[in-house]
């Protein structure tokens, strides 16, 4: 099953994506309004309502070595760092290149949705508190990454996690392609095999300290192959299986 999140009647609502006709709901996990909409025509929103983005940083090796942290061993815990809801943005949407950086920058992940409250999960729980699977581009301003005390900045800021275009609720995220393009241009092309700490590792891990809460969102990392941005550049995060996230970058704010 696919689910969207759309703007309709001055209001956000879930529905069920058949092929390209959606299907409004009473809620998400409710029934069919019996209501649709052609999906062409559609204002898709994220397809999470989070009250907290956790993002895993440096979760393939061959990324850690491009950004020169390769210390030859292996992390022994996944890097976690935290977005707000503020970060989200909508699929095909606009982001501003931030007029506080001189090297904006794109990651291309794989993403997943809470489907329900969870704390201390074991590993065969996993998987099964997730509602959904999605594409998100965490977008970085790299210079202030280096520079600042903590990522607030630089990973943190306004609509730095678009995220979409639907949730993909049947799916195994094992071993599944995902790439970044950049004016059609591929930068980033990895497997979710290739990850040091897989979704379930990832879960596991994070709410022995954190509970997660539905519509959570969980990024678990990017591949090698991260560069700038410059305004102008339409971003493509293609999930295998899963759709493509669009992403416009708009012109440097004054």
């Amino acid at each position: 099953m696919k689910l969207v999140r759309v703007q309709h009647g001055g209001v956000a609502q879930w529905g069920q994506l058949t092929d390209d006709t959606i299907h409004l709901m009473t809620g998400l996990g409710g029934a069919r309004t019996g209501e649709t909409l052609p999906l062409a025509q559609a204002h898709l929103l994220a397809p999470a309502e989070p009250t907290k983005i956790v993002c895993v940083g440096r979760n393939y090796l061959d990324h850690i070595r491009e950004l020169g942290n390769d210390t030859g061993d292996l992390p022994a815990e996944p890097g976690i760092f935290l977005k707000g809801p503020n970060a989200l943005a909508e699929p095909g949407g606009t982001v501003t290149y931030p007029s506080w950086s001189e090297n904006f920058h794109f990651e291309g992940e794989l993403a997943l949705v809470i489907g329900r409250r969870a704390r201390n999960l074991k590993a065969d729980e996993t998987l099964g508190a997730v509602l959904g699977y999605t594409c998100g581009l965490d977008l970085t301003a790299r210079d202030r990454q280096k520079t600042d005390l903590q990522w607030f900045r630089a990973k943190a800021a306004d609509r730095f996690c678009p995220l979409g275009p639907w949730l993909v609720t049947q799916f195994n995220p094992t071993d599944v392609r995902v790439q970044t393009r950049v004016n059609g241009e591929t930068r980033q092309d990895g497997r979710t095999s290739h990850m040091i700490f897989d979704v379930v590792q990832i879960l596991t891990y994070v709410t022995r300290f954190v509970t997660l809460e539905p519509g959570d969102v969980v990024l678990t990392g990017t591949p090698e192959g991260v560069g700038p941005l410059q305004p102008g550049d339409v971003v493509e995060v293609e999930v295998e299986g899963v759709g493509v996230l669009k992403t416009v970058i708009g012109e440097k704010a004054p």
